[in-house]
């Protein structure tokens, strides 16, 4: 397929390091499977220094936040990237300061998980991620406007889900029992009716699987990161 050619995808990565390199992956593996042979993604990766960003995220300092995500859409946009994306469910509160600063096309996180449910035709569904993600509208919102109704587990549980991703997950750290403890969790959400379950945090992906779970995952990172090859390839046939 010679006469194929791709756009470059600028990603604000690094928030965490670990998930960035599972977005790298399944990407490359997505153009690879579409075009063949030597192919691999047409990528520019920000990678930003998350210790400081999970400071200010904890502080709730998220205006200075959105200045940074705005400060690295405009770099990828100056290196020539023809659209973004942002490798974190967290820091989509900041999509709309990203937005604002390029004139680029961004690839939303949730959107793209809201297709992936739609296909499904599921209507209510259990969301994991930090607690950010889980309880603030920026993102809980825009499941519910889509039409679907959002379950969350109790305060303690959220507060211990949201300890494993910044504690362990962030810094590659997987152990059997916190697996167990969101399996646990997955598992009461579903006695509750969820006929999925939204993996809203791109790390837990890399500990929760869908054979650990009773009902359909919904992998945020494999989503976005599936739209991201999406983009890359659209209208670039010669």
């Amino acid at each position: 397929m010679a006469d194929q050619v791709q756009r470059t995808l600028g990603i604000i990565g690094g928030m965490s390091w670990e998930s960035t390199e599972s977005y790298y992956r399944i990407i490359n593996e997505g153009i690879k499977a579409e075009l063949g042979g030597l192919h691999s993604a047409d990528l520019l990766i920000h990678s930003v220094e998350f210790a400081l960003i999970n400071e200010l995220q904890e502080q709730g300092r998220w205006e200075e936040l959105g200045i940074m995500m705005a400060s690295s859409g405009k770099r990828l946009q100056a290196a020539s990237a023809q659209g973004l994306m942002i490798a974190s469910n967290t820091m989509h509160k900041l999509f709309d300061d990203l937005q604002l600063a390029t004139d680029l096309p961004l690839i939303h996180i949730a959107d793209a998980t809201i297709d992936a449910i739609k296909v499904q035709n599921f209507s209510k569904i259990a969301l994991l991620g930090t607690q950010f993600t889980m309880t603030q509208d920026f993102y809980k919102q825009r499941l519910i406007d889509a039409g679907l109704e959002v379950l969350i587990h109790a305060e303690d549980e959220r507060a211990e889900v949201h300890r494993i991703i910044k504690k362990e997950l962030c810094v590659g750290d997987f152990k059997d029992s916190s697996r167990q403890y969101y399996i646990d969790v997955i598992n009461g959400l579903a006695e509750q009716g969820a006929e999925g379950v939204i993996l809203g945090c791109t790390e837990i992906g890399l500990l929760i699987k869908q054979a650990d779970s009773p009902i359909p995952v919904f992998d945020t990172t494999a989503i976005h990161a599936a739209a991201a090859v999406d983009f890359l390839l659209a209208d670039t046939t010669l």
